[in-house]
């Protein structure tokens, strides 16, 4: 008899006590989980646990446990998705007074860590419990904890079943950590820091940046903390080798392993884009320069018809590159082009980015179009109430007959304006021997709704009291005046291309984001409905803003040698944090606070749009007002009058700690947060958190590509002054106004390597997850919630639907441009699960994945 119930026992993976599959009081479960490499796999030393959560173990005050421990034995494999999975089936025994089960414990007692997607429990033919757990288990003797997942049920804090009220607090109190010492891999501590660690001042003067984030004259967001010893000058943190990814991230803000495969695997196939022109221009002598657009074009861009010889390339790149290296670079190239994919911007035309349209189009369809706004005084002013230097002679008779009084009141001035926040910074930056103006750009609204510029103006500091000098330039499309024209449009479009990495897209975007990410894992249980609301929007964020901190903001990184602003490139978003309100993130203020948009409270969003056609405008009004109707409805299912929130005490120290501590240079700032006191106060929060974290970050971030990829649309830093009229340099622009301007632009390898890097970054990877979708079915056995959710992608395959027929309008000039690239940018692309990846253009991820 007791060999019997040994066999049962290994049978059936129990550890005590043991039971068969007949057996009445036995509880099958499926546990699914994702290795980390093929050779590795849980074992029997790995077991799990149940906690009821409506019987409580009047010895502990917690939930009873089920008896003994069941281990994992004999998984199959399995596939979800794309994914490559392991299957296990066990069986628990569960007494008859143990009631329903709220909580599983882990418990690793094997040598790898481990990735636990979910666990099902089948307690009858129609009836099971689901555990969406999605994150990594580490072995025992490194963590010296046990992990607890809670099943898929909402609860506000003081609905919180008895049973599970203590394992609730005790798994947010385990998250905080006690904001001491290192991080190692396998703790999952959030805590916040300060940026410290851009810098390497043991390198060197080089290599000092101030620290961000704590101080009046530094206010920045807050990052998640790693513990790392400082530097000798004891403010600095130190910085561990990049070749690694040795860096400290909570294990579950990972990317996963295939996601990780994939963004390496992108990165080398950039890096051979990038060393092939550089290897041919080191062989050919063409150090600095591209000597024409044709060159540029012909050099960089893929075509068939004009291959580079790559075993001629290849035994020369042999020499340079380590042996692993190059075998990784081979292999690259013979999978994919080895030029660059021709970008967007010239595909159709090669001189459509030249003309003065498409200039003002990119303004409300490019890469950084929330920074336009209307115009509301002439001329515009500026700090301390200076004046411009444009004139009304500059700009009369171009007005269709108004005035300019008229055409202001009308809205049909509008102003890109890169002038205040650059000009006390300039003069540190033009030290570093870059050539670069602040710009103030004043355009008009045609009939067409297209826009015409009207003037430039670029101004340069003259000395450390604030007193400046501007040149204005006027539009020509002919002779030494039409060349000028160009040279000034492209420092403008430098200015444009610094505040849209720098601000729009790191600032605005990516650090703003992460404190909210750190709060919400801190105060917000898995089992709260908000942290199942939100989650999604926080995929990866905190890893690829490690990453940007390791190689591309960092002291010398990646954007400090393309970028203008270079060494005082944070320093400078700094001093725009400043201004920063995160109430004016909505979409409706934020057009409202530009002048585009009026309040209309019988428009869904609650705006009217005064520029019909702004491509951005139009469609992110339409995604917004679909993300606000799905928070609505969310959370008046769970949250039934405001007195509901204001004793909700998670939700409740979860934005006091956003606002003092997250953000705490902002905590004195009245105007830059609501107080949660209110359900409609709760959905601007919220519906602005997921509109940052998914539509915000897609319209900025994933046509970078497709605009920036052609350097010339988007330069990132000049070399050049625009010339004076008599000086040397003007005769040299006479002879040869196209070489001036290439010669102004930035050298070869900055170019390059400036294209590799947005390469990178405008690509989807295969496991993106796009807003509207997620990743199981089972996230939440609300079936109310899920008919919402259901709802709420329906209504963004509407949204997709009318952006699909404004790019059939005609008449909406401005989705198409003269470069004839459809707006595509706020195209949820919800059907898109695990489909087309790579630069699409279009897509909506969920978070700040990229």
């Amino acid at each position: 008899m007791m060999q019997g119930l040994a066999k049962l026992r290994q049978k059936f993976g129990y550890i005590s006590p043991p039971c068969t599959q007949q057996d009445e009081h036995a509880t099958k479960a499926t546990v699914v989980i994702s290795r980390k490499s093929r050779w590795q796999k849980p074992g029997k030393k790995t077991t799990f646990r149940l906690y009821s959560s409506s019987h409580v173990d009047i010895n502990t005050g917690r939930g009873k446990l089920s008896p003994g421990e069941v281990s994992l034995r004999k998984g199959k494999k399995t596939k979800h998705g794309s994914i490559d999975t392991l299957t296990y089936r066990v069986y628990f025994i569960l007494e008859p007074d143990f009631g329903i089960p709220g909580a599983i414990v882990v418990k690793n007692g094997d040598r790898d860590e481990f990735f636990l997607r979910f666990v099902t429990l089948e307690l009858s033919e129609s009836s099971s419990i689901h555990f969406d757990c999605n994150s990594w288990i580490y072995p025992f003797k490194k963590t010296n904890t046990d992990r607890v997942f809670f099943f898929n049920t909402s609860f506000l804090p003081r609905q919180t079943p008895l049973a599970l009220q203590d394992l609730r607090q005790d798994e947010l109190i385990s998250l905080r950590g006690n904001g001491r010492g290192e991080r190692k891999e396998w703790e999952r501590i959030y805590d916040y820091d300060r940026y410290n660690d851009l810098g390497e001042p043991d390198k060197g003067q080089d290599h000092v940046r101030p620290v961000l984030g704590g101080s009046k004259a530094y206010p920045y967001p807050r990052r998640g903390r790693t513990g790392r010893p400082l530097c000798s000058d004891r403010a600095t943190e130190t910085r561990n080798k990049i070749i690694n990814l040795d860096f400290y991230v909570p294990p579950d803000e990972r990317f996963s392993p295939i996601k990780l495969s994939e963004f390496i695997s992108n990165s080398i196939q950039a890096v051979v884009h990038f060393v092939i022109p550089e290897l041919k221009s080191l062989f050919q002598g063409d150090l600095l320069n591209f000597e024409s657009l044709d060159r540029i074009k012909r050099d960089l861009y893929y075509d068939e018809r004009n291959r580079v010889i790559e075993g001629i390339v290849m035994e020369k790149l042999k020499v340079f590159l380590p042996n692993d290296l190059f075998k990784e670079v081979n292999k690259a190239i013979k999978e994919h082009p080895i030029k660059f994919p021709v970008p967007q911007v010239i595909a159709a035309d090669d001189n459509a980015w030249r003309t003065d349209e498409e200039f003002g189009r990119e303004m409300l369809a490019g890469l950084n179009p929330a920074v336009i706004r209307c115009l509301e005084t002439f001329p515009p002013v500026g700090r301390g109430e200076r004046q411009s230097s444009i004139t009304a002679s500059h700009i009369e008779g171009k007005l269709d007959g108004l005035t300019i009084e008229q055409a202001i009141d009308d809205h049909r001035i509008l102003i890109l304006d890169h002038h205040d926040y650059l000009m006390p910074y300039l003069r540190r930056i033009n030290a570093q021997g870059v050539c670069v103006y602040a710009s103030r750009t004043l355009l008009f609204v045609k009939r067409d709704r297209t826009l015409r510029p009207l003037v430039i103006e670029l101004s340069l500091p003259v000395d450390e009291r604030g007193e400046e000098i501007s040149r204005v330039f006027l539009p020509a499309s002919q002779g030494p005046d039409g060349a000028l024209w160009q040279l000034a449009k492209a420092q403008v479009a430098v200015n444009d291309s610094g505040h849209h990495q720098l601000i729009s897209h790191w600032l605005y975007t990516h650090a703003t984001v992460e404190p909210f990410i750190i709060a919400t894992r801190r105060h917000l249980s898995t089992m709260h409905p908000i942290y199942k609301l939100i989650d999604p929007h926080f995929k990866d964020t905190m890893h690829i803003n490690s990453l940007a901190r390791s190689i591309l903001l960092n002291a010398g990184g990646i954007l400090e040698k393309t970028m203008f602003p270079g060494k005082y490139a944070l320093e400078l978003s700094s001093t725009i944090y400043e201004s920063w309100r995160f109430t004016e993130q909505a979409l409706p203020k934020d057009l409202v606070k530009r002048g585009l948009a009026e309040e209309d409270p019988d428009e869904p969003s609650g705006v009217r749009l005064l520029l019909k056609d702004y491509p951005y405008g139009a469609d992110g009004l339409d995604v917004w007002t679909a993300i606000q109707e799905w928070v609505t409805n969310y959370c008046e299912h769970f949250y039934h009058d405001d007195q509901a929130i204001i004793t909700d005490i998670e939700i409740q120290a979860w934005w006091k700690e956003i606002c003092q501590i997250g953000h705490g240079d902002k905590r004195s700032d009245d105007e830059c947060w609501l107080p949660l006191d209110s359900l409609t106060n709760l959905v601007q929060v919220l519906t602005t958190l997921i509109w940052i974290a998914s539509a915000l970050h897609a319209a900025i971030n994933f046509g970078q590509y497709g605009y920036a990829g052609y350097p010339p649309n988007r330069p990132t830093r000049c070399r050049k002054f625009i010339p004076a009229e008599g000086t040397p340099e003007y005769a040299d622009f006479l002879r040869d106004p196209d070489k001036y301007y290439l010669e102004m632009l930035p050298d070869r390898f900055t170019t390059t390597l400036g294209i590799a890097l947005i390469e990178v970054l405008s690509g989807h990877t295969a496991d993106e997850v796009y807003l509207g979708q997620r990743t199981s079915t089972t996230w939440t056995n609300d079936g109310e919630v899920l008919r919402m959710f259901q709802e709420f992608g329906q209504n963004l395959r509407r949204v997709e639907n009318g952006i699909e027929e404004r790019n059939k309008n005609p008449r909406l000039k401005n989705r198409w441009g003269p470069a004839k690239i459809p707006y595509t940018l706020l195209y949820p692309d919800i059907s898109n699960m695990g489909g087309e990846k790579g630069v699409t253009g279009k897509g909506i991820p969920n978070s700040v994945s990229i």
